[in-house]
């Protein structure tokens, strides 16, 4: 019994120095900068999607408004975000907001 306890101890110590791994978790659409200097205004609903992919938010209460969401929370590090609102008028892109996408595209 003693050697089975002290086999125990011994393991669990030399587990507890292991540390975890942690993986990046990314989410969202990937928004790259070649991409969004592709878009245009005058372009309809189909032309943005073929372009950007599927919006990751399309709020039904405000069908006109698609934003596309990325983040990425790299182990010990901040969370980066990036956010760009797409605005239609009669299924036409009427403006591009950009100002929460920062000045350089996030690289997993």
């Amino acid at each position: 019994m003693r050697n089975l306890t002290a086999a125990l101890v011994m393991l669990c110590s030399a587990l507890s120095a292991c540390t975890a791994y942690r993986p990046n978790i990314q989410q969202g659409n990937v928004i790259e900068t070649e991409q969004v200097k592709k878009l245009t205004l005058g372009m309809n609903k189909k032309q943005v999607s073929f372009l950007m992919g599927t919006p990751l938010l399309q709020d039904p209460f405000h069908r006109n408004r698609w934003d596309y969401i990325y983040t990425l929370k790299k182990p010990n590090a901040p969370m980066i975000k990036q956010r760009l609102t797409l605005t239609f008028k009669d299924d036409v892109l009427e403006k591009i907001d950009d100002s929460e996408l920062g000045s350089s595209p996030v690289i997993p």
